[in-house]
């Protein structure tokens, strides 16, 4: 005779606990996820960098990352007001350009077509933009290396995030001194099951196609360095020996 099965009642128990352990453990990933991308204006959280609007030193070049509300302190050339939430492509003169505006997701398709129907065909662009999306940065920067386009920044103007992956697409790329690039750490896709697993893979992806495009651009990838140790809501500013240490520039005119 075979004996009676042991009671139910603890198993179902340890089951039950596990599962709400489980959920416990996926809320938290959640809210870490959440207060590493919101920084939470909660007692010891938030960035301890000084906003934009304070001056850059060497080793004091971490910033408070939010262009919406800070404007960065130099020495500005033209107040651009609000800029458009897309890459906006307008003519200077003759053969340059401004491009202007956040990098959306699909900008790159949309501005490399304005860029073929130009006429006449751009030789320079003037970049501003508070970053975006850098897939998109990406595909746009190889276009330009491609077709032969240089890459400026005027004095007082800032190319943040994922806009240096732009500047460095320029054949030439001419930088003012005055003018500011900064780079920080990117979201490379967003999941909201398991976040812990996914976003780690989306990050190395996202990651690995970088150091490629740098290696493909002729950038020093140490350049990595200060942008994977500044947080999303941080942006560090590269000094101009640093643009021309990392490969970004040949020279910066400081005038």
């Amino acid at each position: 005779m075979s004996k009676d099965p042991k009671p139910k009642g603890p198993l179902v128990a340890r089951v039950l606990t596990a599962v709400l352990v489980f959920q416990l453990a996926i809320g938290a990933f959640l809210v870490l996820g959440d207060v590493q991308q919101a920084r939470l204006a909660l007692p010891g959280f938030g960035p301890d960098a000084p906003s934009l609007s304070e001056p850059v030193r060497p080793g004091d070049q971490r910033r408070i990352f939010n262009p919406g509300r800070d404007r960065p302190a130099t020495r500005p050339a033209r107040d651009p007001g609000q800029l458009p939430d897309r890459l906006v492509l307008t003519k200077v003169e003759n053969a340059t350009y401004r491009l202007e505006g956040d990098v959306s997701e699909g900008d790159a398709d949309r501005v490399i077509k304005l860029l073929q129907d130009a006429r006449p065909a751009p030789e320079w662009l003037i970049l501003q933009s508070p970053g975006g999306v850098v897939s998109d940065a990406l595909e746009l920067g190889r276009y330009i290396r491609q077709s032969g386009i240089n890459t400026r920044m005027l004095s007082g103007e800032y190319c943040y995030s994922a806009c240096p992956y732009i500047l460095m697409g320029g054949v030439e790329r001419d930088v003012h001194g005055n003018a500011q690039v900064g780079v920080h750490q990117h979201y490379f896709g967003e999941s909201t099951l398991l976040p812990a697993s996914f976003a780690v893979e989306d990050i190395q992806a996202g990651q690995g196609e970088v150091m490629l495009y740098l290696d493909e651009m002729g950038i020093d990838p140490l350049i990595m360095v200060p942008a994977l140790t500044t947080p999303p809501d941080e942006i560090y500013v590269l000094l101009p020996e640093e643009l021309r240490k990392f490969g970004v520039v040949d020279s910066v005119d400081a005038q």
